[in-house]
């Protein structure tokens, strides 16, 4: 399902398996609890990677879990749970005391678009995966934190009508140009992961204190952070 290893300094989040990485309860329980193990184990100089094995990073919520309720009723419900439980891992990672880096190995759709976005940094691939929101092709609504994520994280009205109103797959180059990720220069998921891997060692040499570095990424989205419940902590002005 997914799996926490600890790196010196760096922590790897890996969704594990090749499949499309869907995320119902237990997956999002699973990874919530990782994020947890992560928190209670940073230090000055933690950086989180996340990352996937196979084809997909995320193909997004598990739509044939809902699907199996047996109903159309029950199908809603099951997708409110889910968008509901997700929610929480949006906030861990936007409160993880740590920089963060997602190195998408492959797809990232909807919901697993948005555990990307989450994240501080992202690197594609330039030879595979595409960065799709779906919603508008298969007539599901926006959930309000998707809608502040994309507003808070995608810069230009024309980058985030790409992504939301087009049903567009987007590959690496053309993210890049949009301002979406980081980086999309290398032609394999071992690739990417070491190239965020370097940026990683940069970033914990820094050796930044986590608490201060949380808040001030949690100032930079004061409509996604006021969704999702967090508060930027108040520091007192150090005396010169």
């Amino acid at each position: 399902m997914c799996t926490l290893e600890k790196r010196g300094n760096l922590f790897l989040l890996t969704l594990t398996g090749d499949n499309e990485h869907r995320f119902n309860p237990d997956t999002i329980a699973t990874i919530l609890s990782l994020l947890g193990q992560a928190k209670s184990q940073s230090q000055r100089g933690s950086v989180l990677i996340t990352t996937g094995h196979g084809k997909f990073f995320s193909n997004g919520f598990d739509l044939a879990w809902a699907q199996s309720s047996g109903s159309l009723t029950g199908a809603a419900e099951r997708l409110h749970q889910m968008v509901e439980s997700f929610k929480p891992v949006v906030a861990a990672l936007l409160d993880l005391p740590m920089p963060t880096i997602a190195a998408l190995n492959g797809h990232a759709a909807a919901a697993g678009l948005m555990l990307a976005l989450s994240h501080d940094y992202i690197f594609m691939r330039k030879d595979r995966g595409v960065l799709y929101m779906s919603e508008v092709d298969i007539g599901l609504s926006m959930p309000d934190y998707f809608a502040a994520m994309v507003r808070s994280k995608i810069g230009t009205s024309a980058a985030r009508r790409e992504v939301l109103l087009s049903g567009k797959k987007i590959r690496g180059e053309e993210a890049v140009a949009l301002g979406i990720v980081d980086s999309a220069a290398h032609a394999s998921a071992e690739g990417v992961v070491e190239a965020t891997v370097g940026l990683a060692e940069k970033l914990a040499a820094k050796k930044w204190k986590g608490d201060v570095y949380a808040s001030i990424r949690k100032s930079l989205y004061p409509e996604l952070c006021g969704i999702l419940g967090l508060e930027a902590t108040i520091f007192a002005t150090p005396k010169l």
